[in-house]
């Protein structure tokens, strides 16, 4: 395996390092640009002179001659959107499998299902992902025995919205030896009905049963998700994502498209806490190429599950499940030895918790290790920071640790998030105002495919703290929302500083990469309630146009 690694990064340091293209001159004039400067002001410019796939200037001088020149047509040019916590290859198998997002009950998923299995019916397994219970009238877990009524011959396995819990038909729980007599799984739960029957839906550690059987991804599939997944980005304005949690087999997969010149979107991979390779790729080291197309210095741990499934890890108990105070998927016992290792190699930490006894647990235990190993300087990040205790909100900004949120989740959870904790721990939930006020950058994402991945749905839901009906009507505790530039902020110049990238990304200032959009309505000036229905029309990359709206 050394050799591998050591193979692959000597190619990637070979070839990444050469130019992508000769030296190119390009003028885009007559647009109504924005951009932040790197202290976070926003500024505005008329063109943009780009030299070699970077920003030379801003209102160059107009006795310049250049090889390309583009008319914006007035239109606005922004920078284009880093997504700070995404999962690129989830995204990518969505558009290639059975969505079940927006399903209004469990038979509308079942017939979705059916559906696809009949326009698909060589595939060994039935795959999918988006069904959420909360938005069906009943607000129940669905049962085996739906999918079992149409589909028995295949085993089928259906993860929910939040990626937290799946469902399967009987067909998948008997390949996966799943029955009354299985036992639920430390940091998971196998739902049983009164009779300790199975009932399909299986809750975070405990989907590793039936996934295990799941054939794995071959290289020609990853190449369609990840290809699939890289248009779709382009064509919503993203040009980089921070992708949360890969395994070896993708780490390698990576390295070899980034060595080919073929990543369609620029890719800051964070590592997956889980992946047993993971010492041997911490030891690799880091991996940046010159074209920042691909750069790995991150580790993605998982602390708890979802709100959505009551598995989010709470100090005290659900306020709608007294007997539940959600998962640890990572054992408290293990952080020490978790956290100590990846920041000692020199590696940020990703963390993921979303219930407050997981923000309190890793909190503190990045307070202990920056005092035993130090590592404060890595940037190091909690992922979600859904519902947070109060009295840790300031801890973050102490700390040095970035809350890497989203802001449509609060949008989606909003119509069970007070039935889950109550309201008086909404207080500290989706506190962006507030951490914000403490001192601490706020990159924005949006976990797709999660949520969609559109980032001007994130920055309405930032600035309106609405659904996209303008619900609720004067916004869902309104006192956290962001400013329209403290949104765009934290989707541009946060996000890349939550990935050491600011030298290179987030702002269209002399000496970065020109990654920008041009987009139909101006975000500055319109009303923050119609944010999210910006379209985009143009996408570039390195100064080259790789979307255009048809």
């Amino acid at each position: 395996m050394k050799n591998v690694y050591t193979k692959l990064h000597i190619a990637a340091a070979l070839i990444l390092s050469a130019s992508a293209a000769m030296a190119d001159t390009l003028l885009v004039k007559n647009v109504n640009g924005y951009t932040l400067d790197d202290d976070g002001e926003l500024i505005t410019f008329s063109s943009i002179a780009i030299d070699d796939g970077k920003i030379s200037a801003l209102n160059p001088s107009k006795n310049t001659d250049y090889d390309r020149t583009v008319d914006g047509e007035g239109k606005t040019l922004l920078p284009g959107m880093i997504d700070a916590h995404g999962h690129l290859l989830g995204l990518g198998s969505n558009l290639l499998e059975v969505d079940l997002r927006d399903t209004a009950s469990s038979q509308e998923a079942v017939s979705r299902v059916a559906e696809y299995a009949l326009a698909n019916s060589k595939g060994l397994w039935i795959t999918g992902r988006g069904w959420n219970q909360e938005l069906w009238s009943d607000r129940a877990y669905p049962k085996a025995a739906d999918l079992d009524a149409k589909i028995s011959d295949r085993p089928i396995w259906l993860t929910r919205v939040d990626g937290h819990a799946g469902w399967a038909n009987t067909r998948a729980l008997k390949m996966a030896g799943i029955d009354k007599n299985t036992k639920s799984p430390k940091g998971g739960q196998i739902i049983k009905d009164d009779q300790g029957n199975p009932t399909g839906v299986l809750i975070d550690n405990a989907m590793a049963l039936v996934e295990k059987h799941i054939p794995d991804t071959g290289p020609e599939q990853l190449n369609a998700q990840l290809n699939a997944a890289g248009q779709h980005l382009l064509s919503q304005g993203i040009t980089t994502m921070h992708d949360a949690g890969v395994s070896q087999a993708v780490y390698n997969f990576y390295l070899r498209r980034a060595v080919e010149q073929t990543l369609p979107v620029r890719i800051y991979a964070m590592i997956s806490a889980t992946d047993p390779d993971l010492s041997k790729m911490l030891a690799a080291g880091p991996v940046r190429g010159k074209q920042d197309y691909l750069f790995i210095n991150s580790v993605k741990a998982y602390g708890d599950g979802a709100l959505g499934s009551r598995g989010a890890a709470l100090l005290e108990p659900y306020s709608d499940a007294a007997h539940q105070r959600g998962l640890m998927v990572t054992q408290p016992e293990d952080f020490e030895a978790l956290f100590n290792e990846v920041i000692s190699a020199g590696f940020q930490l990703n963390f993921h918790a979303i219930g407050d006894r997981a923000n309190r647990l890793a909190l503190d235990q990045f307070e202990a290790t920056f005092k035993e190993k130090g590592g404060k300087a890595l940037r190091n990040r909690i992922e979600h920071a859904q519902i947070v205790a109060p009295s840790d909100l300031k801890r973050f900004s102490s700390l040095e640790v970035l809350p890497s949120m989203q802001p449509t989740h609060a949008t989606s959870d909003k119509n069970m998030a007070e039935d889950r904790i109550g309201k008086e721990r909404m207080e500290g939930a989706y506190a962006w105002q507030t951490l914000l006020k403490s001192g601490i950058a706020v990159p924005l994402g949006s976990d797709f495919p999660v949520e969609l991945a559109n980032p001007f749905f994130g920055i309405h839901a930032a600035v309106t703290r609405q659904d996209r009906n303008n619900n609720p009507v004067d916004g869902w505790y309104a006192h956290e929302a962001l400013s329209v530039r403290q949104a765009f902020k934290g989707f541009t110049l946060d996000a890349a500083y939550a990935a050491h990238m600011e030298d290179s990304l987030g702002t269209l200032t002399p000496g970065k990469w020109a990654d920008f959009i041009l987009v139909d309505q101006d975000i500055f000036a319109i009303e923050p309630r119609n944010l999210w229905k910006t379209s985009v029309e143009q996408t570039w990359v390195a100064g080259e146009k790789v979307f255009e709206k048809q």
